[in-house]
């Protein structure tokens, strides 16, 4: 790649490795050098855009959210209650749009065979022979990056003692609280809301400082700024696939105000909603 590529969206996960050269991203993260052995972490939705510096070449393998969603389900299902948890997962670990993972030297020399060679079998109409072929070298270079992710999987709770003060085993989140999943889900069903901090921690019956501190301790953010993320997602969708003027999706969204909601929504995604929907429709 040595032309510039504009900023597009995908409605699947997308991993990007940097085979060779060096590229500068664009997107809602702003703006970040990657060099060989860095993987863009890009979660769905999310507009991501290419400047080579002077020229590089990736690998792209891009995954789709249900069969992510399945992974994560029996990967840790003897520590969750229902595929429903396997979504918080998702989010705790896509609570960013967007990441830059850094490979070492031995990783990056291991990921590329595979890589390459699931590669070549995705070129043209995949043959059903090689299926199982494909899935293996997927999953090999899925363990590969995985503990470079660094949030990557839940750790049991109440079935492994560890001294007092140790904290959580290295590469694990501790397991999220009812009550986090519980104001997560509230605010994914229904984000045109006029939600507050006092009202939600009403709603899952904790005080709003302990709710604050449990939220972040599951996904890394306080409850509003979760919700301005949820309402962002919404607001990308509805421009996507709608034609209302920009003021009506806001609303739509969740945000009174169409001035705070372009704010937001550049902040997070880097252009604004006219911009984006531009781009997502070419």
């Amino acid at each position: 790649m040595t032309a510039p590529v504009r900023p597009t969206a995908s409605e699947r996960i997308t991993l990007a490795f940097v085979r060779s050269g060096a590229a500068v991203l664009l997107g809602g993260f702003g703006e970040r050098r990657v060099e060989r052995g860095g993987v863009v972490m890009l979660g769905a939705h999310t507009l991501c855009g290419w400047e080579p510096d002077p020229e590089v070449e990736v690998v792209t393998v891009a995954l789709d959210r249900d069969f992510v969603l399945d992974q994560l389900y029996w990967q840790h299902r003897p520590w969750l209650g229902g595929r429903e948890e396997a979504h918080d997962i998702l989010d705790a670990v896509y609570v960013r749009p967007a990441r830059v993972l850094t490979l070492d030297a031995a990783t990056a020399a291991l990921v590329f065979p595979p890589l390459e060679e699931l590669a070549g079998l995705g070129a043209g109409e995949p043959a059903p022979s090689g299926f199982y072929r494909a899935q293996a070298l997927l999953f090999t270079v899925l363990d590969l990056v995985r503990p470079f992710v660094g949030a990557a999987s839940f750790a049991p709770r109440g079935r492994v003692r560890r001294p007092r003060g140790a904290g959580p085993p290295p590469g694990h989140l501790a397991s999220l609280r009812t009550e986090a999943r519980g104001a997560a889900a509230l605010l994914r069903q229904d984000p045109a809301e006029p939600w507050t901090l006092d009202g939600l921690a009403r709603r899952v019956h904790l005080s709003p400082s302990q709710l604050g501190r449990v939220f972040a301790d599951a996904f890394g953010c306080g409850p509003m700024a979760y919700l301005a993320t949820v309402r962002t997602e919404r607001m990308a969708h509805l421009l996507r696939t709608t034609d209302d003027p920009v003021a009506v999706t806001a609303r739509l969204a969740g945000w009174s105000d169409p001035d705070h909601a372009r704010r937001v929504f550049r902040r997070s995604l880097g252009v604004t909603p006219t911009r984006y929907r531009a781009g997502a429709r070419r």
